[in-house]
């Protein structure tokens, strides 16, 4: 009889531990709709004049083609020789410390700091005296960017294109979880070497007004949790020790018991 009474005795603290987590794990549609502020229809203008730069340490692709192609030769670098028909692989430039690239026959070009479009307009005019209106194709290989905190699929994603929105990344992240706090997404961006922090709140329409909407290679966005999740995961500690010291107690009763027989 008292085994039972012991074990109906939990079964309330066990119902309000519950409902306690269930409680601690809502959140309020303040806390998770994006974009609060806009109206039902509404035109905004785009005022973020956001250029990708170019970054030390950045892998770039560098093609140079004319009508004449035995001319534009020398300005591309490849890897390998042409065998059975193959083409070989081009050579892909990595942006040095001091913000170089090593250019066939032009020689060190400064190009940390400039856009695709500056870089293309520098070597038109590096050009100019052997190549008679060359095409230019420029890439960075290399852009990352790396989504951690509270998403569903938190990672680094490599990026399509010269530019990529901070929406853009949570969305291949998979959105962040109802648990992410929305109002305080951190961003962390290196400018050849300096770091600097930025957060943003996604719950306002300002949001695409931020530095950093758009993200830039290799940016990190940190979503934090919320209080829920913080508070959720301290109350699933002391239920787990909770329980531990519950199923203690209830062995001992049962070995007294037997031993008073």
């Amino acid at each position: 009889m008292l085994i039972q009474k012991n074990r109906w005795g939990l079964l309330p603290a066990i119902v309000s531990l519950l409902i306690m987590l269930a409680l601690s794990s809502c959140a309020s549609k303040t806390d998770v709709v994006y974009f609060q502020n806009t109206g039902t229809y509404e035109t905004l203008v785009d005022e973020n004049s956001f250029t990708p730069k170019f970054k030390v340490d950045d892998l770039v692709s560098i093609h140079v083609s004319t009508l004449n192609s035995e001319a534009s030769t020398p300005f591309n670098l490849f890897r390998g020789a042409s065998e059975g028909g193959i083409r070989p692989e081009q050579v892909d430039y990595l942006i040095d410390k001091d913000g170089e690239i090593d250019f066939p026959v032009i020689g060190k070009l400064k190009i940390a700091g400039l856009s695709s479009e500056e870089v293309r307009a520098l070597l038109r005019k590096e050009l100019s005296e052997y190549l008679k209106n060359p095409i230019i194709n420029i890439r960075l290989k290399n852009f990352t960017v790396t989504v951690l905190g509270e998403v569903r699929k938190p990672g680094t994603y490599a990026v399509n294109g010269e530019r990529i929105t901070i929406l853009e990344a949570l969305g291949l992240a998979g959105d962040l979880t109802v648990k992410g706090v929305r109002k305080n997404v951190f961003v962390l961006r290196d400018f050849d070497g300096t770091k600097v922090y930025t957060r943003i709140d996604l719950t306002k329409k300002e949001a695409m007004s931020s530095p950093v909407y758009y993200l830039t290679q290799n940016d990190v966005v940190y979503v934090e949790p919320n209080q829920s999740a913080i508070t959720a995961s301290a109350l699933d500690n002391r239920a787990t020790i909770a329980v531990s010291i519950a199923s203690l107690l209830i062995t001992s009763t049962i070995l007294l018991i037997t031993r008073t027989k």
